[in-house]
């Protein structure tokens, strides 16, 4: 489904994460991470190429808004999947974009992420 698009998975829980990037592979796309920090996902978005990104709001070295920011301004398409709420930064910045409450099966939130890529490719 995912016809081998490079997927950004920005998640600081392990088994999360590997559950995520298991379901990506099963999707035929490819894994691009996982990264555990801000820091990380946005070295990786600055040397690969992403079609999509899932990202946890809240990883380990701070909140994903500057993250939220690239991926919006590269109109990179992404969906955030979370247990905290959403900072008021991410909200505010980027209404629009779903919001996926954990604990939640990986295919509902590949599905999402379709339809968040789907919606994009249409825009463009």
């Amino acid at each position: 489904m995912f016809s081998d698009a490079p997927i950004l998975i920005a998640e600081d829980n392990l088994y999360v994460a590997l559950d995520l990037s298991n379901a990506v592979e099963d999707m035929d796309g490819r894994v691009v991470g996982p990264a555990s920090t801000v820091i990380e996902a946005l070295s990786l978005l600055a040397t690969r190429a992403v079609a999509g990104a899932i990202v946890d709001c809240q990883l380990a070295d701070r909140d994903a808004a500057p993250l939220a920011r690239r991926l919006a301004e590269r109109r990179v398409p992404f969906i955030i999947h979370t247990s905290a709420p959403v900072p008021r930064d991410i909200g505010d910045l980027h209404p629009r974009v779903p919001v996926l409450m954990k604990p939640l099966q990986s295919s509902a939130v590949l599905a999402c992420l379709l339809d968040e890529m789907r919606k994009m490719a249409f825009a463009k």
